[in-house]
């Protein structure tokens, strides 16, 4: 099993973060088999596409600008331009075999790796002149693995090359009777055949390296416990800092609930271990929202407050216990203690009538039908 500097073993698979890391140093797998095979095959295409033509318009080329009269032989300066024209003619001819060329350079990488750029791959570093670690690339895996795909491909390639030339024997003796223009294109066709030998020999072996690229750099990937831990702790950082990003969310949303108090209708009590403080619009909502909750002292905060803003305390235990229980603030209480907060409510609205001169004072409601099971939750 692969080790770090260390000394503590790879086992674990490579975190996204690692992956993207990796990428941006260059670090994917790459197989030269395969671009090599995705060249090789293109350079087919690009035979079988535009050989004839290509191999026909460099016959004429040469006839025409090689057959020279004496007058431009003799012309000082003629010969080279005529060879330069000769040459532009060419190439001209040859980009189309170009241009399909450079298309298989760039998708062999791209189908295996995909689109990477990053100088830190050709950066000097002192690493790459170090003997100790040149030696144990040199003893290396994949070095073992270079070796054999060298040594594969010398004699599938050298197989190749000998089974085209005998079974093209015949022809190629028979290439130098031909005038110049027949001799190139049967050149093109022999050169087709080569081509497809060569990338019948590069798919066995591209198809065995391109599993070791991937499999070889999984495990370069691969990371030790410690090393996840330490980028856990880099990712959603370390424990005191996550502790205190709590503690400054919680004070804030403490604040915001605080702030919502003054808009409260009426603010239920335990009396003194539980407090909730219940929003009610008759025109915007469906029924009483929680606008704060909280025990012990944010209770007594909130109780507090309340007085402060000359919002309604009310004393019911069992729901005071049962709202705290079932509902999370800015949400609407349970259907099941609609009948017990609408009389609270009632009563509110009674109070506050009686608070003018004349208004006899209402008695508050006794044995509000409070659910045991909900007021019960709050000791689970």
């Amino acid at each position: 099993m692969a080790e770090n500097e260390t000394g503590q073993e790879r086992t674990e698979q490579p975190t996204p973060k690692r992956l993207q890391e990796a990428r941006k140093k260059g670090q994917v797998p790459r197989s030269r088999e395969l671009n090599t095979l995705i060249t090789l095959l293109c350079g087919a295409f690009g035979l079988l596409a535009f050989g004839s033509s290509i191999t026909t318009g460099l016959a004429g080329t040469l006839e025409h600008y090689f057959s020279l009269h004496a007058i431009q032989v003799e012309t000082p300066g003629q010969l080279t331009a005529t060879f330069g024209e000769a040459m532009w003619q060419g190439l001209l001819m040859l980009i189309p075999m170009f241009l399909i060329l450079i298309a298989g350079a760039f998708a062999g990488p791209l189908m295996l790796g995909g689109w990477t750029f990053s100088t830190s791959a050709i950066a000097f570093k002192l690493e790459k002149i170090d003997p100790l670690k040149g030696l144990k690339r040199i003893a290396s895996l994949k070095s073992l693995m270079e070796l054999l795909k060298a040594i594969a491909k010398f004699f599938l390639v050298t197989a190749v090359a000998v089974g085209v030339i005998w079974a093209l024997f015949d022809e190629l003796l028979l290439l130098g009777k031909e005038n110049p223009q027949a001799a190139l294109a049967h050149t093109g066709d022999i050169a087709i055949w080569a081509f497809l030998g060569f990338c019948l020999a590069l798919i066995a072996i591209a198809g065995a390296d391109v599993p070791f690229q991937l499999w070889d750099h999984s495990r370069q990937m691969r990371m030790t416990r410690q090393e996840i831990k330490d980028e856990v702790k880099e990712t959603e950082g370390r424990p005191e800092v996550k502790s205190k990003i709590r503690t400054l969310q919680r004070e804030r949303a403490q604040q915001r609930m605080f702030d919502e108090i003054p808009e409260a209708s009426v603010v239920i009590t335990n009396p003194s271990h539980y407090a909730v403080a219940l929003k009610y619009d008759e025109h915007g909502s469906r029924a009483p929202v929680v606008v704060a909750k909280g025990r012990d002292l944010i209770a007594a905060r909130i109780r507090e407050v309340a007085s402060e803003h000359d919002i309604a305390l009310f004393s019911a235990p069992p729901l005071a216990r049962a709202i705290y229980a079932t509902t999370d603030l800015n949400q609407e209480i349970p259907a099941r203690l609609y009948v017990a907060v609408a009389q609270v409510l009632a009563y509110i609205h009674q109070l506050n009538q009686a608070a003018r001169p004349g208004r006899p004072k209402p008695q508050p409601p006794r044995n509000l039908p409070v659910p045991e099971d909900l007021a019960a939750r709050v000791d689970e």
